[in-house]
């Protein structure tokens, strides 16, 4: 594992990804067409090409061209609200567009393949999810993602590639080094809460205080960006060692509600937020939490970043930087 090709790398996750692995002495090559990417978030020691998944041919000669021995593909669309408005795209990019980048790998050096999936894949009201929980996507993009796991399952078997796909629960947070953090607004709660914090009379809008939670609001198991990125390394060092593929859940087996979620920005600021209350988002979950034992038993993981205060300390201290 010394040269590795992330797609989607000047986006939040992989802009974390490509730092975790260059901190690791890690050749890193980023593949993005910027499309919902940042020049600013790119890693100076990595090298990169602006570049469209649906590409393959260009894909496959930096494959070549630079013996890459690992693929994480973690391009796509994932606003679970923009995928219900224009399903066709979602199709295209994270149906098709893992298609092409597999086809780019075949008989290449390439020997591991990790994919980034998400807990949109498994049925509404199960609450606590391992990864053989019954799976029923609600969302477009949950059905998206689903048929890209089936994809990678049957071609990496018979292509002789290891893969790992790691079913991410609600990403969220920003880097310590204070260099990298979620800049566009992807419909993720801390970043709305973040921005409208910028504000001198904050407004932040929930989707739906009907459900069968205990305040009613939706709970999602959140995770901070730099543990997960974490993982990513530590997977690819077990698929690659034992030659064993996997599908993980990337959680903290820890449900925290919207209003939890606000009420902990509202003690770190000391600011007033106020709450308007809308309708049900469609391909909304009522509440999903990540059984993560399967994570554990793969690999020696001890997260370091999951108070929620130091979650909501990094989402603030992020927001301040680019606002400066």
């Amino acid at each position: 594992m010394k040269n590795i090709l992330i797609t989607g790398g000047a986006g939040y996750i992989g802009s974390h990804v490509t730092e975790f692995l260059v901190k690791n002495k890690k050749k890193v090559f980023i593949v993005d067409n910027l499309s919902t990417g940042f020049k600013k978030l790119i890693n100076k020691k990595a090298k990169f090409y602006n570049l469209n998944i649906l590409d393959g041919k260009k894909i496959r000669k930096i494959i070549i061209k630079f013996k890459i021995d690992s693929v994480i593909h973690l391009a796509g669309s994932l606003i679970i609200s923009s995928g219900e408005k224009n399903p066709k795209l979602y199709y295209k990019n994270n149906v098709l567009g893992t298609k092409s980048v597999l086809l780019a790998c075949k008989n290449t050096s390439v020997k591991n393949f990790i994919f980034s999936s998400t807990a949109a894949v498994y049925k509404d009201k199960q609450k606590i999810v391992h990864e053989k929980s019954i799976i029923k996507p609600k969302s477009v993009y949950g059905k998206t993602k689903i048929k890209a796991e089936k994809i990678i399952i049957s071609n990496c078997q018979k292509l002789g590639i290891n893969y790992a796909i790691l079913r991410y629960f609600n990403v969220c947070g920003a880097s310590l080094s204070g260099k990298i953090g979620l800049i566009a607004n992807t419909d993720s709660l801390f970043k709305n809460i973040s921005v409208a914090l910028m504000k001198k009379n904050p407004i932040i809008k929930i989707y739906g205080n009907d459900y069968n939670t205990p305040d009613g609001t939706t709970i999602r198991d959140y995770i901070h960006v730099t543990d997960l990125a974490e993982l990513h390394l530590k997977i690819l060092s077990k698929i690659s060692k034992t030659g064993k593929s996997t599908i993980v859940n990337c959680g903290y087996h820890r449900g925290i509600s919207v209003i939890e979620t606000i009420n902990e920005f509202k003690k770190q600021t000391k600011k007033n937020i106020s709450i308007s209350y809308e309708k049900r988002r469609p391909g909304d979950l009522a509440m999903v939490v990540a059984n993560n034992k399967k994570l554990k038993e793969t690999i020696n993981w001890s997260p370091k970043y999951y108070k929620l205060s130091t979650i909501v300390k990094s989402c603030i201290k992020w927001e301040k930087i680019i606002n400066r």
